[in-house]
């Protein structure tokens, strides 16, 4: 039996403890993305009289969250030369010293929790914490022997360090602590919770469609997450290039920052579709913009864990094509997503779009007809959000099994 959280209902931790306990999340940054606009559910809903909660992170330049991670009390903590094992452990070791002890270490650096791991034991963390956000079988599999022997030594670390590990779903937890992780009782899957309440508010779609350059009655392809090679952008803009070759009013709205993203924008020149792409940057209003902007979300991902925005992208009444490499555990609402064969053309896949398109519509719809369409969708999303509110990735589920892991 695959172990994983039960959901926690009407939990109230007591700490006994007179100080909070202290707990030191490992990141590389704390721009927005998946894995971190999850722990930025967490810190906002989190008692920091019960869990003070900081982020060490390799990089002394500004991130998106570390403003507001300041205003709730948390503290961003600089850690260099992750990539040089001596300075690290050197900067690692002041860093512990100058703001801690911490009484739990989580890390989120996937195979690198080993070797972070194994430092926060000898500073004497009591609770160090593997955490695994993404299933990385294909590339590991694809990796050199170099690559392979590094995998092979942090996975060992993680087993002599870690006294928990958790993963988002069943598939991450076998790529970082190996086929038969269910014999070991430290590893347990954990689901990313979001916040729902962004999901409720009413937006003036014509509004919003207006200040991105984007008409009215236009059809909208939506997509979210880093321009990294991940999330296959690339073959992304291919299906959408074979979607506005069919139906010329589509837009395409890519969110997100990355470094990928020159060589999509070059690619989407050459294929001719500029003028119906929107590069919108990092957003702050995701919600807002997959309830009043998209039409349709496109996620044709080559790996994932679970994919936070895909989760948002349900909580907002979606309808998703997804790629047949992301775990099933995703299906909050499963009316809602498709699933298409990542060895498909963009020919099928841009076919398959505007079928879904079309039977996301009642029949007496008119398709260009931007009123009628939104009407649907506000019928469509009231129901999708009280699936995500019932399902283990409401973030109080989190919160509550994050509570237990850290008081223990």
């Amino acid at each position: 039996m695959n172990k994983l959280y039960s959901p926690v209902k009407n939990k109230i931790y007591i700490n006994k403890k007179k100080k909070p306990v202290r707990i030191l999340h490992i990141v590389g940054t704390m721009n927005r993305g998946g894995i971190e606009t999850w722990l930025m559910h967490i810190l906002r809903q989190n008692d920091p009289e019960h869990f003070q909660m900081d982020f060490l992170v390799h990089t002394t330049q500004s991130s998106d969250y570390d403003g507001e991670i300041l205003a709730l009390g948390s503290k961003v903590i600089p850690c260099l030369h992750s990539r040089n094992p001596l300075l690290y452990t050197r900067n690692f070791r002041q860093v512990w010293h100058q703001h801690g002890p911490y009484h739990v270490a989580h890390s989120h650096l996937h195979h690198y929790s080993g070797y972070v791991l194994r430092m926060a034991r000898t500073l004497g963390s009591p609770i160090r914490i593997a955490h695994s956000h993404n299933d990385t079988s294909r590339p590991d599999g694809q990796a050199n022997l170099v690559r392979k022997s590094y995998h092979s030594l942090m996975k060992h670390m993680i087993s002599q360090e870690a006294t928990l590990g958790l993963a988002c779903s069943r598939n991450a937890a076998a790529a970082l602590y190996g086929p038969q992780w269910t014999a070991d009782p430290r590893w347990r899957v954990l689901y990313y919770g979001i916040d729902t309440a962004p999901f409720a508010q009413l937006v003036k779609p014509d509004d919003l469609r207006a200040s991105l350059g984007i008409p009215p009655n236009a059809f909208v392809i939506g997509h979210v997450g880093r321009f990294m090679e991940q999330k296959n952008h690339h073959f992304l803009v291919e299906i959408g290039a074979e979607v506005i070759r069919r139906r010329p009013n589509t837009y395409l709205l890519l969110v997100g920052e990355g470094v990928l993203r020159p060589s999509i924008q070059e690619k989407v020149a050459q294929l001719g579709i500029a003028e119906r792409t929107i590069f919108a940057g990092l957003r702050s209003d995701v919600p807002q913009l997959m309830s009043g902007a998209m039409d349709l979300f496109l996620f044709p991902s080559l790996f994932e864990g679970v994919p936070v925005a895909l989760l948002e992208a349900q909580a907002s009444g979606l309808p998703c094509l997804i790629s047949d490499l992301i775990s099933d555990e995703v299906e909050a609402v499963p009316s809602l997503l498709k699933r298409q064969s990542i060895d498909q053309p963009p020919q099928v896949w841009a076919a398959t779009i505007l079928a879904m398109y079309q039977s996301h519509l009642p029949a007496q719809t008119q398709e260009n007809d931007p009123i009628q369409r939104q009407s649907e969708i506000c019928i469509r999303q009231p129901q999708a959000l009280s699936f995500m509110q019932k399902s283990p990735f409401n973030i109080q589920y989190s919160l509550a099994q994050l509570e237990e892991v850290y008081s223990g």
